[in-house]
């Protein structure tokens, strides 16, 4: 069987952990790539002609609406089209599985299937700042982001995010706070590898897969955005006397996690607040692991809210 993945991100790699080995995979396929290949396998344009052969293409991004409309651009007819992020719109996509099933197994293919929820516009909503292709990724997490970026209007201070990643949530960081100096602390080069020791290979390799440029193109408003990028806490040096608003730390692991807890819980703005992502994640438990360890060195109990997004944030107020 001819099989594509569309995307290098966490999706693909989460797909290659979980339910199909990167051998059987002809070539990923990235529409901006910014390496060569992905596990071991070619990356390619969708303009490359040989996406037009694929017997499945697996979509493993968010924006389903425009690879499906990219594809038909290509001739290629939407049954030979999978989509894992399927829950991300209130169509059905996935109509003939049976290619799917026979590459991933039924299991998986049947476990994708959840019931679609509409969510109402909340009423606090004045003007819509952010896109609905980036809402879509988690609503409930960046409606949160919104919420508080409102909360903090009156305060001091820079914001940050540690674990920038392909700059996603920087973006709606950037977009919310359009006079706020953003600070980006990211290898863009992946996980330290001592740190990322055990880890699942395509959630590694999917974390390699970025960069600082690449990021910044994103930005609406880039001449805000300070890059600090290399191994933290290394890449806060000189900033010992900075104050922070609003903080994002999103490192998956422990240390690292403890590193970003440790360096701006004190240095917070009263009032302010820090986003700590994936802390009820199953599958990275390293994000709480960190939090304990800093509530017991450190004699303190946070002001803790959790709240009910995709991996399970907790906002720590200051």
């Amino acid at each position: 069987m001819n099989i594509y993945v569309w995307g290098t991100g966490c999706g693909a790699g989460d797909l290659i952990d979980r339910a199909l080995e990167a051998s059987r995979v002809t070539a990923f396929v990235d529409e901006n790539p910014v390496c060569e290949s992905f596990l071991g396998r070619p990356v390619i344009s969708p303009r490359e002609s040989g996406l037009r052969e694929a017997d499945l293409v697996i979509v493993t991004v968010s924006d389903a609406e425009g690879v499906s409309r990219r594809c038909r651009e290509l001739g290629i007819e939407e049954r030979r089209l999978f989509f894992l992020k399927n829950h991300l719109t209130l169509t059905e996509r996935n109509r003939d599985t049976e290619p799917a099933e026979a590459a991933l197994g039924k299991d998986f293919v049947e476990g994708l299937r959840g019931s679609e929820r509409l969510i109402r516009r909340p009423l606090w909503t004045a003007r819509e700042v952010l896109k609905e292709d980036a809402l879509a990724v988690d609503y409930v997490r960046l409606k949160t982001l919104e919420m508080l970026c409102g909360q903090i209007r009156e305060l001091p201070g820079a914001a940050a995010e540690l674990g920038v990643y392909r700059g996603g949530f920087a973006r709606c960081m950037n977009a919310l706070l359009p006079e706020r100096r953003l600070y980006l602390f990211d290898s863009f080069e992946g996980f330290d590898p001592a740190e990322a020791q055990g880890q699942g290979g395509g959630f590694v390799e999917a974390h390699r897969n970025t960069a600082a440029e690449r990021v910044l193109s994103l930005l609406p408003h880039p001449e805000k955005a300070v890059i600090r990028q290399g191994l933290f806490p290394a890449t806060a040096e000189g900033l010992e006397e900075e104050r922070f608003a609003l903080v994002s730390l999103d490192v998956d692991l422990e240390e690292s996690t403890l590193a970003g807890l440790r360096f701006f819980l004190p240095r917070m703005e009263p009032g302010g607040y820090l986003l700590l992502h994936d802390c009820f994640s199953p599958k990275l438990p390293g994000a709480a692991a960190a939090l304990r360890r800093y509530e017991a060195e450190s004699g303190q109990r946070l002001h803790k809210v959790p709240v009910c997004d995709v991996n399970g944030t907790l906002v720590i107020s200051a």
